[in-house]
């Protein structure tokens, strides 16, 4: 197939994405050979109709008047990645103490676990490290709760405090009662009791 006719191809499919869709080559390859398709897509970028965030991951831009392009989260792009390497992933570090809402810092590294492959991707200024694990630490049923034992291990079981434990427990009022008690077996024995206590008060 002729290289003008497979960025022709990719050109007119991307009108049926909703604008603000993270792609990849793996995406197109309907459309022609590995290859061609990366060059075609590199031409679509040239042309200001893609964003290119990283090696082979792409933007269809969404733009604002006043903002430009507007880039997608961490999160959005790592899972992504997990969708297209059909991987679980849960994010871990200070990323779970953002999303609880116990740190205001924004990471630029973030790191998740994942039974996909390890690797590291980086986008602009930002890092996303795909860690591997064992399934066991990907088992967890409720987002709530999977976020709280991450960011119970980041703070540490010698220098969490009762306030951040309160805090963490009030979050966890929003998670269903069998996500919690699933999840509870998972963890550590120190975090285990502190997700259990949950229940008890619930």
């Amino acid at each position: 197939m002729e290289r003008p006719q497979v960025e022709n191809r990719i050109a007119e499919l991307l009108k049926t994405f909703t604008k603000g869709s993270v792609l990849f080559v793996d995406d197109f390859l309907d459309y022609g050979n590995p290859e061609s398709v990366k060059k075609a897509l590199l031409r679509l970028k040239e042309k200001e109709i893609l964003v290119r965030l990283a090696h082979g991951i792409y933007l269809y831009p969404k733009f604002d008047k006043e903002l430009g392009v507007l880039f997608p989260s961490t999160e959005e792009i790592a899972k992504a990645i997990a969708r297209r390497d059909k991987a679980r992933i849960v994010p871990t570090g200070v990323q779970a103490l953002n999303k609880l809402g116990l740190s205001t810092q924004v990471p630029m590294k973030v790191v998740y676990l994942s039974d996909g492959a390890a690797r590291t991707v980086k986008v602009g200024k930002r890092t996303i490290t795909f860690k591997k694990t064992s399934p066991k630490n990907l088992l967890v049923k409720g987002e709530i709760s999977g976020l709280a034992i991450q960011a119970l291990k980041t703070i540490g079981q010698n220098t969490v405090d009762e306030k951040t434990i309160e805090k963490i427990q009030a979050i966890l009022r929003k998670e269903k009662k069998e996500n919690i008690i699933n999840d509870a077996k998972l963890s550590p024995a120190w975090i285990n009791k502190i997700l259990m206590q949950v229940i008890e008060l619930h």
